[in-house]
């Protein structure tokens, strides 16, 4: 007598609970999904603001390429007083020039750019590019050292600004693993790759960001002026059948 009534007692206290119990599960598994989506895309947010002006692409609301800049600075254009002043002369054959401002770090296999303005003749991404040079690596710079034909730039930068750039990077919503991946270290392509399998075949690097990915939305344009983009990424998250989805904008400065 006293086992049954204390099944009866136990199903009933069970039948109380079990809401409560529930919805603390689904309260967990949803601050769960909206932590993964909320750490996503601050990381995509923080890692896209060092895009090289006008690099920033989207051909496929899945896949989403820039190129980051890793040092920055203004270049001498004109001679000065000193015989040690070396300017970049866009006419003539020399290939090093002062730094005007702090001195930089150039990392391996980085690249001097000049004036990307995103379009034919003046695009980063081009195989002949005419704002990109292959940079001499070192620490603590004041000259930069370049390679490649010094009489093929495209025009001189109003600003005077040049950019120290690495391998273009990926952002790719991988739904037949439902991860979002990051892609790094392949060369420089004319058309964005928008597969993973073309990725994969440029023998790129890749990290997983996040799992769980449902659904994502990458679009890029650039302001009404050219002086900036807006990427705006829209990214969900499902598991046991909650989904969350977090939207994130985020500003970019075009100025070459």
């Amino acid at each position: 007598m006293v086992i049954v009534i204390t099944g009866i007692v136990a199903a009933m206290v069970a039948v109380f609970i079990r809401r409560p119990i529930d919805a603390y599960m689904d309260t967990a598994r949803r601050a769960a999904l909206a932590d993964i989506a909320d750490t996503a895309a601050r990381f995509i947010a923080r890692d896209v603001q060092r895009a090289l002006p006008n690099s920033a692409r989207s051909g496929n609301p899945a896949f989403l390429e820039f190129v980051p800049v890793v040092a920055a600075g203004r270049y001498r254009r004109d001679a000065g007083i000193s015989s040690s002043d070396e300017p970049l002369d866009f006419g003539g054959p020399g290939k090093t020039f002062d730094v005007l401002g702090p001195a930089i770090d150039i990392p391996a296999n980085a690249s001097l750019v000049v004036y990307n303005l995103g379009i034919p003749g003046a695009d980063v991404y081009e195989t002949n590019s005419k704002v990109r040079r292959p940079a001499t690596p070192g620490t603590n710079l004041d000259k930069v050292t370049f390679s490649g034909d010094p009489l093929a730039w495209t025009q001189d930068s109003p600003g005077r600004h040049f950019q120290i750039v690495v391998a273009p990077v990926s952002y790719v919503c991988d739904f037949a693993t439902g991860t979002l991946w990051r892609y790094s270290g392949y060369a420089f392509q004319e058309n964005q790759p928008l597969s993973v399998a073309d990725l994969n075949g440029l023998g790129a690097a890749r990290a997983p960001l996040a799992t769980r990915l449902s659904a994502c939305n990458f679009t890029y344009g650039p302001g009404p002026l050219q002086q900036n983009g807006l990427v705006s990424m829209s990214l969900s998250f499902s598991q046991d059948g909650e989904t969350v989805t977090l939207l994130h904008q985020v500003n970019i400065d075009n100025v070459p």
